[in-house]
């Protein structure tokens, strides 16, 4: 199926977004995905750029969660064993998906366990 769309442009936008979690700054982990949500025109960029910040506001309810777990003292066991298994869908998703952009770059990718605000 060939795209109107830019693939390369494509890309480009659809890996931006994905790797702004691994920007340390606040403007660049949701303002990265928000800027080329607002401005890009391709359904298919917008729609991973969407994800990216459904993602994002997963990762600050997931974290405001174990830190209330170990800041109770029933919950420190059930937050030590959460952590690991936070970690690792923190970073490794992220890669996973500019990894699905790179390679499928006509669609979008979906990431697993999180509830879609937008």
């Amino acid at each position: 199926m060939q795209s109107a769309y830019d693939p390369e442009k494509r890309k480009l936008l659809s890996v931006l977004s994905h790797s702004s979690v691994f920007f340390a700054s606040l403007f660049f982990f949701i303002g990265v995905p928000l800027g080329i949500l607002l401005i890009s025109e391709d359904p298919i960029v917008k729609e991973n750029a969407k994800e990216v910040l459904n993602f994002h506001f997963n990762i600050w309810i997931y974290e405001a969660i174990i830190a209330v777990l170990v800041f109770s003292f029933i919950g420190i066991p059930l937050a030590w064993l959460l952590t690991p298994f936070f970690f690792l869908f923190h970073w490794v998703t992220p890669i996973l998906a500019i990894l699905k952009s790179l390679n499928t770059p006509d669609e979008p990718y979906r990431y697993p366990f999180i509830f879609r605000f937008l």
